[in-house]
């Protein structure tokens, strides 16, 4: 049995390994054999032998015994679809869905009738009590009552709701087709899908979705036939992450975060930008020199800093964020406040900031996950043990394989944010340099981040997506590499850092000079279409 199991699991491997476009290596299928277990080899071999579905007979009106697991597409193309699909998750939540993982966002062009606007498409994973018909008949009623009526098949719509998968059971009837019978030729529903799914055969509702493929690769083949991560970026599909009134493709070029530090003791320029008018000159030149985001931090984070309160925070904070609101150069550029504190970020994101920039990630003050969910603003989750206080002890940075373990800590906090409501399309990872982290360490970092993407796609597809915010800027390690006293002289060394991170697959970076470093990043950018163009 467990040589029988062999052939299906090379099959299943080699296409996550192409829907990766190289990006997942494919395991040894010896090693593999030899960490798990008969029963788990013949658990994975299932993937691919058709289950028996359960009968339609099995299914009433009513709710069902036990949690199913279920999969729900999503797509909006009519009003604030953004607003729409918050809505609709929110009503989801009410009827009875507890969602417990999220796609990605992907903007796509409209098929079938296609003189119309362009869709945003997504997809949830979750459980329910509900029958699959009465679920159906939830999901009409939301639909309902968010505005869409009956109007052409395939036109436009404010929101568009469909039962992907349900538990193990395939249903074929007038009113309800499971799994949805035309998966397998749509890209919008397709690349969601897979996002919800992990490269991990040990799952064993997952067991029972891809032999529903009918292909021996599962969904990750059938992803690969129409084109799989090569069309993602296209006119045809993009993935976006939402962002004040912009869709933000961020795999377009590589995004220029620059540093504002209202602090008197950070390590690089404490005390520097505490006055109103010192902090203006300082944001109107790293706009001039390109940044596309202002990071504004009113807490010092270095190792073994005194920790603010949140009155204390927001007193050095506000004044200045007001003043900043202000100014012409502002416009069209993004806002994100760098706080670990729930009422800090929600102040800011009321007075005009756009992003929540959190060093913790729900770590240190938990009721910010769900004032992030609440505003609905893009929320950075970064990697650190501990505290500042602790984060550099002997404890906090031991490691085995460090690129492993960030992935796997980062992912953790991932599952907390959405568990409280924070769909995936809004979460950047950082994985935390200088935080928590030796020398050595941070380089690993640096040069591994398609290493920790590849650790996230074996527990989730879509999480190894989301944009990674690297900032090595003016760190300690590069003092201790260059020799050098003065963090301003540190900016070439930075440069360095962030140029391998862009190449490794950083999408934002964050910079105390943001001239230099969108030099930078414009070259890695060119770089990175040659590579696509041959490919």
């Amino acid at each position: 049995m467990l040589l029988q199991a062999k052939e299906p699991l090379r099959k299943m491997l080699s296409a996550a390994t192409g829907y990766y476009g190289g990006l997942v290596q494919s395991y040894s299928l010896s090693a593999y054999g030899l960490r798990h277990s008969l029963s788990t080899s013949m658990k994975a071999s299932r993937h691919f032998i058709p289950c028996k579905a359960r009968s339609l007979s099995q299914f009433s009106c009513g709710g069902s015994s036990a949690d199913q697991e279920i999969v729900i597409a999503m797509g909006s193309n009519v009003g604030d679809r953004v607003s729409t699909f918050d809505r609709a998750l929110q009503m989801m939540k009410s009827s009875g869905v507890n969602i417990t993982r999220h796609a990605c966002l992907y903007e796509t062009a409209p098929a079938y009738v296609t003189d119309q606007p362009r869709f945003l498409n997504s997809a949830i994973r979750g459980t329910t009590r509900l029958g699959p018909y009465e679920l159906l008949k939830k999901l009409k009623e939301i639909e309902k009552d968010i505005g869409r009526t009956g109007g052409i098949r395939y036109g436009p719509r404010p929101i568009d709701l469909d039962i992907l998968l349900y538990g193990n059971s395939q249903i074929h009837s007038e009113t309800l087709i499971v799994p949805h019978e035309r998966i397998h030729e749509r890209p919008f529903v397709l690349a969601p899908l897979v996002d919800l799914l992990g490269t991990s055969c040990d799952d064993g509702i997952e067991t029972s979705w891809h032999s529903f493929s009918k292909c021996s690769g599962g969904f990750f083949e059938l992803w690969n036939k129409l084109g799989g991560e090569s069309i993602i970026g296209t006119q045809g599909i993009k993935r976006v992450l939402p962002v004040g009134n912009h869709l933000l493709n961020w795999c377009e070029r590589t995004l220029i975060m620059g540093i504002l530090n209202l602090t008197p003791d950070s390590f690089s320029d404490g005390g520097k930008f505490q006055q109103v008018e010192a902090a203006i000159s300082q944001v109107k030149l790293l706009i001039s020199q390109g940044a596309d985001i202002i990071d504004i931090g009113a807490q010092s984070t270095r190792p073994f800093a005194k920790r603010l309160s949140p009155k204390e925070e927001f007193e050095r904070l506000i004044p200045i964020l007001d003043e900043i609101t202000k100014i012409p150069e502002i416009e069209g550029k993004l806002l994100s406040v760098d706080t670990f504190y729930a009422e800090v970020a929600a102040e800011a994101v009321k007075r005009g900031v756009h992003m929540i920039n959190d060093v913790s990630g729900g770590q240190l003050d938990p009721g910010i996950l769900k004032v992030a969910a609440e505003l609905g603003v893009p929320y950075v989750i970064m990697h650190m043990r501990g505290d500042p206080s602790t984060m550099q002890s002997e404890k906090n940075l031991q490691y085995g394989d460090v690129c492993k373990e960030v992935a796997s800590e980062l992912y953790t906090q991932v599952r907390e944010a959405e568990l409280s409501g924070i769909p995936l399309w809004r979460i950047v990872l950082d994985p935390g340099i200088g935080f928590s982290k030796k020398s050595g360490d941070n380089i690993e970092v640096i040069a591994g981040l398609e290493s920790i993407r590849r650790e996230m796609g074996k527990m989730s597809i879509g999480a190894s997506h989301v944009p990674i915010l690297l900032g090595p800027s003016r760190k300690s390690f590069l003092r201790e590499i260059c020799d050098r006293a003065n963090p301003v002289d540190l900016d070439a060394a930075t440069v360095v850092a962030v140029t391998i991170g862009i190449l490794n697959g950083a999408n934002i970076v964050r910079v105390h000079n943001a001239g230099y470093c969108a030099d930078a990043a414009k070259v890695c950018d060119a770089l990175h279409k040659r590579r696509r163009w041959e490919n």
